[in-house]
């Protein structure tokens, strides 16, 4: 049997929903991706609560919310603990997303699934991999193969390659075949005939718009700029928006303008700093141009980065751009400032991408958009008079129960270790609850002291021997001194925790910045959580211009207490909504012709709507392979490979006599063997105890016309293309392919080459030039 592999969703199948699959390969559980939506459900989680503790590894492959945003929760709630792997840029800008997320949500709502905290755990141990990284699992996973390749939807952005014993399984997701100005297109078609692949249908319905709709995208804009309108485009947080960002920096500075541009998230200077150091992960033409003129792509001229709103409502007046998180308008600052433009006629809401269903951005998609909506307006401020004292009194109650609870369970942890009070009669151990002790001996209260010394050397009831104590120094040695344990110089959670409680500090707000920040040691307690958020985003870039100001302070060290209080409005749509595709993913065309090329053994389809998932499997049966699964939530398709392989052990003597030719990066060679066993009991290649049978001549290579017709010219062979990719060589003599180049699975099929024409010296002459193109085995 092949090797075996087992398929279950545990979210995002026949739906838009987020994406999390278990992947099981001879045993062993992949969880890949592990996403949430803006709506924040646990319900939709319960598939993934179920299987977490079984899971080996987890692979993320998109650094937005959809493909990673319930790893926070994950860990803290389910206890998953796997090992996680990523690309450098989906760690770094998957962690800033979830920054993002978990801020824009504290503003508007007491939100409590998971904190800054859960956050950094999530992300701190992932093991970051480079494109087509092999990584070889170990112990439970020995023998299977890792490797990320290039996607080309999200800087990235990944395709996973799962290998074991040959057999290739593949992951691809939200990928895109067109190069756009900061990404190069997926490598996904370099795959052919893979045992599995595991994709999407998300896009099979949509045709691709056509390279004129960036011109459309500008003027539209440009239109409503100089109309004297704002322009706001929802964004996600690290994702998409990059490509946004590049576009309009160049049409900018292509046309001179002088509108004001402002990109608006709680992380944007943290984002981009750390986008300008990932530039071997982006296209050609970026690396080129810093690798000729150092000229940095994401410095930008034209942009100005914002990390809280009351910059924006302090810029001057006039048209302007804002680029906002989030593109869902569920929360974030787009939802706060579309509700502020919505009602003029002369400003353009610009939607780059689907809004997720149920959302306010799907719901102002829709045709026709609505003329009004009701929204809920939420804010967060410090409570005052009644409710203050309310909760100051709460917090006093809740710490004097911790305290009492700590002391108690300090005093049993002290009576559990040193045992019961069985020397009562030794006549050295005064008893202090005994009423005729010596009146020096007990306190006002009725109760004898401790750690004091009476009578000479007479310690208290609860010591185990009259003396002083002594503790035996059990350090191990080797030839170069003490041996050094790293675990007892780590720093651990809990100590952490209580120095912070113990820390006190008060914020001097003056120049009020990320890189210029100051802390004076006189006022309120810092959380840790706060600490933990201003410690990364400090880590990410050292020259921030961004500024806070005390909402976003208070929000951010949360240093007051604070409650939500929430109005909902009605919002009249007055203002121009437009939606462009700029979500960088291969649209149905494409993912029909990169199917029917990469031609797997069998096929998954996951993440679209019914409709769209139904229609790519009619196709793909019909065109691309006879076994397509579209499985349902929590139901596990086993998609073994039909193929029987084995191990087998080439012996010594067989390999002795082999003579091998190299071909690429492999060696080939024809080998006439019999099967037997080992000592270990397994299987191995033997030499043949006959001789070895005659057999016909292989000839292994891959001919490509284009590249055999300047090699026979320059042969001094007379050679041109003829009808249907043929060589006509000389006057007599034609060379064609023919054979399965139409079959499914897009010509991945034998072929073979025919020569045609007389037999003459010529026909002989280019016949040997053609065999010089191969092994012959």
């Amino acid at each position: 049997m092949g090797t075996s592999v087992q398929v279950t969703p545990l979210c995002g199948v026949f739906n838009e929903n987020p994406l999390s699959y278990l992947v099981s390969i001879d045993g062993f559980n992949f969880l890949i991706d592990c996403g949430w939506n803006d709506h924040f459900d646990p319900s939709l989680l319960q598939p993934l609560s179920k299987v977490a503790s079984t899971i080996d590894a987890v692979l993320l492959s998109h650094s937005d919310t959809l493909h990673l945003g319930a790893l926070p929760y994950a860990v803290k709630q389910f206890g998953l603990n796997a090992p996680v792997f990523s690309t450098e840029p989906v760690n770094r800008l998957g962690l800033l997303t979830m920054y993002d997320q978990f801020l824009s949500r504290r503003q508007v709502s007491d939100f409590e699934l998971f904190t800054l905290d859960d956050i950094d755990s999530a992300f701190q141990n992932v093991t970051r991999l480079t494109y087509s990284q092999n990584y070889h699992l170990s112990g439970k996973g020995e023998g299977i193969v890792i490797a990320p390749h290039m996607a080309g939807h999200l800087l990235g952005g990944t395709v996973w390659k799962i290998t074991k014993d040959g057999e290739d399984v593949i992951y691809a997701v939200d990928y895109n075949r067109r190069k756009e100005k900061h990404l190069n297109g997926t490598v996904l078609e370099s795959f052919v005939r893979p045992a599995v692949l595991i994709t999407d249908a998300y896009n099979a319905l949509n045709n691709q718009p056509p390279r004129q709709q960036r011109e459309i995208f500008q003027d539209t804009i440009s239109k409503t700029l100089k109309a004297g309108g704002n322009v706001l485009l929802p964004v996600d947080t690290a994702g998409r928006v990059l490509e946004l960002i590049l576009i309009l920096e160049d049409y900018w500075a292509e046309h001179s303008l002088n509108y004001p541009i402002y990109f608006l998230t709680y992380v944007a200077s943290s984002t981009i700093d750390y986008v300008k150091s990932f530039l071997e992960w982006m296209g050609d033409a970026i690396a080129k141009s810093f690798e000729t003129s150092r000229d940095n792509a994401f410095l930008l001229n034209h942009i100005t980065l914002l990390i809280n709103k009351s910059e924006l409502d302090n810029a001057p007046d006039g048209p302007k751009v804002v680029l906002a998180s989030m593109a869902s308008l569920e929360a974030g600052f787009s939802h706060d400032i579309f509700v502020e433009w919505a009602s003029d006629v002369k400003n353009l809401v610009l939607f780059t991408e689907r809004g997720q269903f149920g959302t306010l951005a799907r719901l102002l998609q829709a045709d026709p958009p609505p003329k009004a909506v009701k929204v809920t307006m939420s804010t967060r401020v410090p409570l005052v008079g009644e409710e203050l004292i309310a909760y100051e009194e709460e917090q006093n109650r809740l710490k004097k129960e911790e305290a009492l609870k700590a002391s108690l369970i300090k005093e049993e942890e002290s009576k559990a270790s040193h045992g019961p009070d069985n020397d009562l009669n030794d006549p050295m151990i005064v008893d202090t609850n005994n009423a005729h002790a010596p009146l020096d001996v007990v306190d006002p209260h009725g109760g004898g002291f401790r750690d004091i010394f009476i009578d000479g050397f007479v310690p208290p009831s609860t010591s185990v021997a009259p003396m002083f104590p002594f503790y035996d120094n059990t350090s191990e040695w080797d030839d170069f001194g003490e041996v050094i344990n790293p675990d007892d110089y780590v720093i651990k959670d809990e100590d952490m925790d209580q120095a912070a409680m113990n820390v006190s500090v008060h914020l001097e707000i003056c120049d009020f910045s990320l890189a210029n920040f100051t802390l004076h040691l006189v006022g309120n307690s810092v959380h840790r959580d706060a600490f933990c958020m201003y410690r990364e985003l400090s880590s990410f870039g050292g020259n921030v211009d961004g500024k806070l100001d005390e909402a976003a302070a208070s929000l951010i060290l949360d240093t007051k207490p604070s409650k939500v209080v929430s109005n909902e409005l009605t919002v009249q749509v007055k203002c121009l909504l437009i939606y462009m595709d700029y979500e960088g993913r291969a649209d149905g065309r494409s993912i029909k012709t990169i199917l029917a090329h990469v031609a797997p053994l069998k096929l998954v389809l996951v993440h679209g709507s019914a409709e769209a998932t139904e229609h790519l499997k009619q196709h793909c049966l019909k065109h691309v392979c006879p076994h397509v699964f579209t499985p349902q939530i929590e139901e596990t398709i086993d998609v073994t490979s039909d193929l029987c392989a084995y191990k087998v052990q080439l012996s010594e003597k067989l390999m002795s006599n082999v003579l091998c030719k190299k071909l690429g990066d492999y060696e080939i060679a024809w080998v006439d063997a019999e099967v037997g066993k080992t000592e270990s009991d397994m299987l191995s290649l033997l030499p043949i105890s006959t001789p070895a049978p005659p057999h016909k001549s292989v000839l292994v290579g891959d001919l490509k016309m284009a590249d055999f017709k300047p090699f026979l010219s320059s042969k001094g062979i007379q050679v041109e293309f003829a009808g249907g990719g043929a060589l006509r060589c000389g006057e007599y003599i034609t060379i064609r392919k023919v054979g399965q180049a139409g079959q499914k699975g897009g010509g991945s099929g034998p072929q073979q080459i025919v020569i045609e024409g007389p037999l003459c010296e010529d026909y002989y002459k280019i016949r040997d030039y053609l065999y010089s193109q191969f092994y012959l085995l």
